[in-house]
């Protein structure tokens, strides 16, 4: 590496749409050489290398070390390294990319609802046929933990390379595991979800290697990332209420705001939760505190970052 952060973000299909207009929205908008184009830079930042690779590729490359950053799913990521824990660490979930992985069944097996009923009919197919009930997916690893945990044993994994919702139809497997969004997918194949049957609600994720070559100026480079993008989200979820200034609706605001925000008034203002807000100018106007004005932050900073505390914590452990 050249000493700058790598960050790799996807370079197609809807997610790299998705990634690139939450970056321009966070204020880091990227520019690339053209369509084709394997890396760009974020104009906003110094010291950032902006890879631009697939969403597969960028989970493996987390999991190996070869970037620093990634936005990819989490489905991907689980898939590789399994709980994490060491490997990967997640620093911030986006927003999008949302998919759930899940077990399906044709509809027509009407006596098939939920897991307990997939250990059941596994059973009654090995005695039936002498062959254990096949299992379609591109999640093999996902997919033989959730069925461990639910003591289903009488299986095999057929590992999906095309459309996996296709592969009972073509009598390549009696079950499937793979992601949906809608559902509509599933239903157009005649196949339904069974209930419990959820192993993964994935989305977009930014996360961390600890294995990457780290050091201060990576780190640096990382910490002013990261807290833009954390400012960002919180201030999609905030609202400032402010008042006209003055001692006095000072302190009626502090008694007025303690019983129902989790945030201190100020002497002009506070900055709640975006569900508080009606509470609290409710509870501002009962105490003759007025005009309140209600403002959306762009970004709100704190002193700190946990997301960069959580990957400083995995890097001194590793």
């Amino acid at each position: 590496m050249n000493g700058a952060l790598v960050l790799a973000l996807p370079s197609k299909g809807r997610l790299k749409e998705q990634a690139e207009a939450w970056l321009a929205d966070s204020g880091l908008p990227i520019s690339a050489g053209g369509e084709r184009a394997y890396t760009a830079e974020i104009a906003a930042l110094a010291g950032i290398e902006v890879r631009l690779v697939s969403t597969a590729e960028i989970a493996e490359q987390l999991v190996t070390g070869e970037v620093h950053l990634g936005v990819t799913g989490e489905d991907l990521l689980r898939e590789l390294a399994g709980s994490l824990e060491g490997r990967v660490v997640l620093l911030q979930a986006l927003g999008f990319g949302h998919a759930d992985l899940v077990v399906a069944a044709p509809r027509s097996w009407i006596d098939v609802a939920d897991m307990a009923d997939v250990d059941e009919v596994a059973h009654l197919f090995l005695a039936r046929t002498g062959r254990r009930l096949r299992v379609a997916t591109k999640f093999p690893s996902l997919t033989r933990a959730f069925f461990a945990r639910h003591g289903v044993a009488d299986y095999r994994i057929v590992e999906s390379a095309g459309a996996t919702e296709g592969a009972p139809a073509a009598g390549a497997a009696e079950l499937i595991v793979d992601i949906t969004t809608t559902g509509a997918t599933l239903a157009a194949n005649g196949l339904k979800r069974l209930a419990g049957g959820l192993i993964l609600a994935s989305q977009a994720q930014l996360a961390a290697s600890p294995s990457a070559g780290w050091d201060d100026s990576r780190l640096k480079a990382a910490t002013g990332f990261v807290r833009i993008i954390e400012a960002r989200a919180r201030a999609r979820r905030a609202a400032t209420l402010a008042w006209p200034a003055g001692a006095e609706a000072a302190a009626r605001a502090a008694l007025a705001a303690a019983p129902v925000l989790s945030a201190q008034a100020r002497p002009h203002g506070v900055l709640v939760d975006a569900g508080e807000l009606f509470g609290a100018a409710e509870a501002l106007a009962r105490a003759g505190v007025g005009p309140v004005g209600v403002t959306r932050p762009a970004y709100v900073f704190e002193a700190g970052s946990r997301a960069m505390e959580r990957l400083e914590a995995a890097l001194r452990s590793a």
